[in-house]
């Protein structure tokens, strides 16, 4: 698991306190891995978070758990504080958060009005929308603080904010939806690929 962390980390509590999200998470979990948005690959390595804001702070899907059917609370992590250009953040629970910690970081700081994150996989929806909505440069690698501060760019020079999604260009099928909450931030993926079925379709006739 370690492999795929790439930030530095500070664990400041065993165990997290529950959370009112977390049954709300498990409902869009739930969602996500019926659509294959997030999941387990062939290499059985686990693919896919959620975050949800709580103030100044984020919980997190816990690294590697993307194809648990039903997360408990030690599933998650509470991060309490980041610093993007470190590449350092200090968390609560027992579960290591997710490795894109830092680029869910980075929208939270970028959009207040941003209470929740999902990044899922879904390679046809993003080729379609690669350089058509908001990308980050191809050269950025997932789960670094040059994402995080790719992530931080797209929110000053594109429409990210409003169209509330955008794609992880060196990352494929890496796409991150946000919203005011799980639901609205699911509705924007939904949203996105029934726009790319339209699409396909109208080049069948």
């Amino acid at each position: 698991m370690s492999e795929y962390i790439k930030f530095t980390r500070e664990c400041a509590a065993a165990e997290i306190v529950s959370f009112d999200g977390l049954a709300e998470l498990n409902a869009c979990r739930r969602k996500l891995l019926r659509l294959g948005l997030i999941g387990m690959d062939a290499n059985g390595i686990g693919f896919g978070n959620l975050s949800i804001r709580d103030g100044t702070n984020f919980y997190i899907t816990g690294s590697a758990t993307g194809g648990i059917p039903e997360l408990a609370l030690a599933d998650c992590a509470r991060v309490t504080e980041y610093d993007l250009k470190k590449n350092w953040i200090r968390y609560e629970g027992a579960a290591i958060p997710s490795s894109e910690s830092l680029t869910h970081a980075a929208v939270y700081q970028s959009d207040a009005k941003a209470g929740a994150v999902i990044h899922g996989h879904d390679s046809k929806l993003w080729a379609a929308l690669l350089h058509q909505a908001p990308s980050s440069s191809e050269a950025v690698e997932y789960g670094t603080s040059e994402m995080a501060c790719e992530v931080t760019r797209l929110f000053k020079v594109t429409d990210v904010q409003s169209r509330k999604i955008f794609v992880m260009a060196g990352h494929e099928g890496g796409i991150v939806a946000l919203g005011k909450d799980l639901e609205e931030a699911l509705a924007v993926l939904m949203r996105e690929r029934k726009q790319k079925r339209r699409r396909v379709e109208a080049m069948k006739r």
